[in-house]
């Protein structure tokens, strides 16, 4: 069984990742976070596998509906280095937001050829002041969202 304290583990790598990004400038910092954790590489698969598991076992993505089941997995303090970090599984639209600080996510496909806003796999980043309504189209993802704080408006 997947448990919680695996999956903060996993989480480690692209934490570190994400603090050291800008995400003022969204094509640097999806640049930056590809090369410090490569979502294709060894660590992201482990973390893919881990969220995918977790889910199904109803460790983290417990609250929602099928089309949308979330769950905060870190708190912004102690070893998140300051950032939330909340597990989605996504097939369609999740509420609207602004992100305050940014926002880093880092999508994984597991069903169908899905995008998200666009985006297929890896990481998609929105810069401060930024806001949408997450979409995810033609599939399914497990989605990992780093926020700043844990900073982020509904609208």
């Amino acid at each position: 069984m997947t448990t919680i304290e695996d999956i903060h583990g996993l989480l480690e790598g692209p934490l570190a990742a994400v603090v050291a990004c800008d995400p003022t400038d969204p094509e640097a910092a999806v640049a930056a976070l590809t090369a410090a954790y490569p979502p294709d590489g060894e660590q992201a698969q482990a973390l893919r596998e881990a969220l995918t598991s977790a889910v199904a076992q109803g460790v983290i993505c417990d609250r929602g509906t099928n089309e949308l089941k979330y769950s905060r997995v870190i708190k912004p303090s102690g070893s998140a280095h300051g950032h939330s970090v909340d597990v989605v599984w996504m097939a369609g639209a999740g509420p609207g937001h602004r992100h305050v600080r940014g926002e880093m996510n880092l999508c994984f496909a597991v069903e169908g050829e899905p995008t998200f806003d666009g985006h297929g796999e890896g990481w998609v980043v929105f810069p401060p002041g930024s806001a949408h309504v997450p979409t995810v189209k033609d599939g399914r993802m497990v989605i990992a969202y780093f926020l700043p704080g844990g900073e982020m408006e509904w609208l």
